[in-house]
């Protein structure tokens, strides 16, 4: 049996040490963020940010809403001052203690809590103008896109302050979608002069406070990782195959847990419960010796409504592989 809870043993692999057996991670565990962070919320998820931003389901039914395409609210990052207003939030000591208990109760006590109150930076701009004329902008008028952020970006740290004094996370977060599945959105320089210091203002916050980091960046992000184990990021998710694992691993060991899991969408109706079985006890030796790895926490989930047998079936085999060599890797 084991003698460390899930959240114990998670926090040991962000905290760099070696877990008792292979975590496992949900990125839903670090959503406990203020109310104010959500803007306008409809029951279906659709509304708007804080900053004005409307979200939408897309034609093709794909969730979650995300930012309109078309529509944008900055169409010349010059006039950014007229456009974007950080809210004039008078929040009192007592708002904030009563939010936290409200999501302290809201939490279930086996998970770690964690959060933050910073929307990515690059995932804002695109969603102001758009990627076409946000990535434009930072070719053109690197200085204003600068400003704007920069802007943002003393609000967040403002809000992080107060977050970390009322909620008392164990973990702070910060995501931001800056790569598709085979490239990064930008070169490194442009990242590094751009986007990289406000990752590592807003992280500084959580760090100088004592509390490991996470970062969540879907699609082909390794180009940046020294810069994010710089910041004091300790763990990533999701690291998609995309990115080479192998050579990520033997890097950055311990110091930067990868939250991953393999690849599913490549099987299908004809590929065997023997072949996936394989897969994945293969795929859990290549990643969990010595730590640094954890075992995304979708593989104890509830079948998405809709699912085919088959897709029941893999998930069932992937868990029952899970829970059999969980222990296999650490004394």
């Amino acid at each position: 049996m084991p003698r460390l809870s899930k959240k114990e043993n998670f926090m040991r692999v962000v905290n760099k040490e070696v877990p008792e057996y292979i975590p496992t991670y949900s990125l839903f565990w670090a959503m406990n963020s203020p109310p104010f962070m959500m803007g306008e919320r409809n029951p279906d998820g659709t509304g708007k940010s804080m900053f004005g931003v409307e979200s939408v389901i897309d034609s093709g039914g794909i969730n979650p809403p995300m930012p309109k395409t078309h529509d944008f609210i900055l169409t010349d990052i010059t006039k950014w001052r007229d456009i974007i207003k950080v809210p004039d939030l008078d929040i009192s000591d007592s708002a904030w203690a009563d939010m936290a208990k409200e999501a302290w109760r809201n939490h279930d006590p086996e998970l770690p809590f964690g959060g933050g109150t910073g929307g990515g930076y690059f995932q804002l701009l695109v969603g102001f103008m758009g990627f076409t004329e946000g990535l434009s902008a930072c070719f053109e008028e690197p200085d204003e896109v600068k400003e704007m952020l920069s802007y943002i970006c003393d609000f967040h740290v403002t809000m992080a302050k107060k977050y970390i004094q009322f909620y008392q996370p164990e973990f702070g977060f910060l995501g931001d979608d800056i790569a598709h599945e085979h490239n990064p959105f930008m070169s490194l320089e442009m990242f590094q002069d751009i986007i990289a210091p406000f990752w590592r203002r807003y992280y500084n916050v959580f760090t100088e406070a004592g509390l490991p980091v996470g970062h969540h960046n879907c699609g082909h992000f390794e180009l940046y990782l020294d810069d994010l184990v710089d910041m004091g990021v300790s763990f990533w998710d999701p690291v998609q195959s995309s990115n080479d694992e192998d050579a990520i691993k033997a890097k950055y060991g311990n110091n930067l847990a990868l939250c991953a899991m393999p690849e599913t969408r490549f099987y299908n109706e004809n590929t065997s419960e023997e072949q996936i079985r394989t897969d994945f006890r293969a795929y859990c030796d290549r990643l969990a010796p010595g730590g640094g790895f954890a075992m995304m926490d979708f593989i104890y989930g509830e079948p998405m409504p809709g699912s085919s047998e088959f897709a029941i079936n893999r998930m069932k085999w992937m868990r029952e592989e899970f829970d059999a060599i969980k222990f296999n890797y650490y004394d």
